[in-house]
Formats: structure tokens, sequence, C-alpha cells
């Protein structure tokens, strides 16, 4: 079993301007995304996923990472990521320049159909070669396996074939795994079995958890996750971002809301959650929406009321 220890500081991966632009419906200008990065980076935020490359015809949000890449400060401090599920992808990261990219297959058969149109053992076979052309190319990689704790049409996926896909990714080299729970399904139980399974395995490699809030067990599961010392998480400004295959799936564990969480255990995460709150207040008036994050309008009401600003 795992020696149980509370880490003193996390990282905050957020992954906002990717996970969470690309489920919207209404175009954001890349004048928009570009100040919302930036504003993110002013946060404190040290580590930021700021697209994909993926087909624009299918992602019409992910239409110009290019772009965005090239207005980003590259003496910010800040590790600039984009995710990929193909070749191609890895390519066009390569010639932006990008330095981090997460190749992410995922462990339900039916679900890696949908998304990346072939089977999960055929998805591995190409993120072997997609991760061998990205460390050849000077680039870190970040190996993530998706529906780790199960999806609508297959709730239930073993253990041992997580275990399988994070061996492989430790063996072709990778900086980082990343455990993702796509669609929100998982609960504290199945945290702890896939992480007393997948973090002795990693030993040194960091790991990461990409979890959602669809049945709001996601900050729970944060709590879960802690005395096994996990200190990664991903994270999205407001809560933005989704499962386009369940229907009403929630987005990603909030920034703030996770900030928050960290402060009521003392534990560091060095973001500015009012910072990151400006963020969602944007975001929100653009897409004339609420989003789904729970502190951001509290800690917009609190500003308005000239109270202080708190970092975490």
């Amino acid at each position: 079993m795992i020696k149980f220890g509370f880490p003193k500081r996390v990282t905050l991966i957020e992954v906002g301007p990717r996970d969470g632009f690309q489920f919207e419906s209404r175009m954001i200008p890349l004048n928009l995304k570009f100040e919302i990065v930036s504003r993110l980076i002013h946060a404190g935020l040290k580590e930021i996923q700021v697209a994909s490359f993926v087909n624009p015809d299918k992602v019409p949000q992910m239409t110009d990472p290019e772009k965005l890449l090239a207005m980003l400060p590259q003496d910010a401090g800040v590790l600039f990521s984009g995710l990929t599920l193909n070749l191609r992808g890895v390519e066009r990261a390569v010639q932006s320049g990008l330095t981090h990219i997460e190749i992410s297959v995922s462990a339900s058969d039916g679900h890696s159909r949908q998304n990346m149109g072939k089977s999960t053992k055929t998805a591995m076979k190409s993120a072997k070669e997609m991760i061998r052309l990205a460390l050849g190319s000077g680039m870190t990689v970040r190996g993530s396996i998706q529906c780790v704790f199960g999806w609508a049409e297959e709730p239930d996926i073993p253990v041992e074939r997580i275990a399988a896909m994070a061996s492989d990714y430790l063996s072709w080299g990778v900086q980082d795994i990343a455990l993702s729970d796509t669609s929100g399904m998982a609960g504290p139980v199945d945290i702890m079995e896939r992480l007393d399974e997948i973090l002795p395995m990693a030993g040194n490699i960091p790991l990461s958890l990409h979890l959602h809030d669809t049945y709001g067990l996601g900050l729970v599961n944060v709590m879960t996750a802690l005395p096994f010392g996990v200190n990664r998480f991903d994270v999205s400004f407001g809560g933005m971002g989704g499962c386009p295959f369940l229907k009403n799936a929630a987005g990603n564990i909030a920034t703030e809301d996770t900030i928050g969480l960290m402060d009521t255990l003392n534990i560091q995460t060095g973001v500015d959650m009012i910072s990151v709150a400006e963020c969602s207040l944007m975001m929100e008036k653009f897409l004339e929406k609420r989003l789904p994050g729970k502190r951001y309008p509290l800690l917009m009401d609190r500003t308005a009321d000239g109270k202080k600003k708190g970092t975490g």
C-alpha cells in the first residue's frame, strides 16, 4: 500500500483554454483567447494547456493554435502545452515551437472509436510513434489515459488495462502520466484503486489527475488523492469543459474552487483566486451564461465590496 501524507504544495495545470474552450458553440476570438491566457499567467499559473492540435472541422474552436502560441510570451516562466490525438498533430505542435505535448488515448475501446476513429489497441500503437517523434524533436511528453474510470457505455474499465497502458507510456519515455476521468464518473474508491496500482509503477515520474465534476465528486476525488501524495491536478477556470459522449457531463474541477480547497488545507498553490475569477467573469459575459464554478461569483462579489485579493 501507498504511504499516506498530504503534500505541502500542489501544481495546478490550467486546461481551460483547451478543454474549456473546445466545447463552446460560440466562437471565441483569438484576441480574447490571448487575453485570458495572459491573465492566467498573471494569476500565477505555471502550466497552461492552451490548445489542441486536432481536426478543426471537428473542433472549430481549435483552428488557430499556431497563431495563439506565436502571441504568447516565451520568457514568462510558464510551461505552455497542447494536446493531440494523431501524428499530424504532433508535427503541427513541433512546427509551432511548442515544447510540451500531451498524447492521449482512451482506455475504453468504444470511446476511442468514437473519439479517435480507432480501437484502443491501434491508438496505442499510434501513440508510440507520436511519442517517439515528440521526444526526437526535443519536446517533453505527457502520456494521458482517458476514461480511466469508465464512460457511459463502458462503466467498468479493468484496472489491469489502465496499468498496461501506463506501463507502455513509461517504457516509451514520457515525463508525466495523467489519469483522466473524462466523463466524471469516478468516486473515492475508484481513485484509491487506480492510484494504488499506478503510483508504484510511476515511481519518480509525476502523476496528474484530470477530474470532471459531473456528479459533484470532483473535489471529493481531489481530497481522496491528496493523502496518496498526488500533487498535480488539471483545473479549468470557472469549471469550463465537458465530455461530448456523455449527456450533461460537467466541466473540469474549477480552478478557483480547487484553490479554495487547498487554502482550507494549508496547501500552497501560488495562484491568485481572484485573478482567475476575473477570467471566469470575462467568459461568463462573453458567452452570456453562468459557468459551473462555485467560487468565482462569490469572489467577484467580495472584490466589489472592496475586500482584498488572496493567493493560495
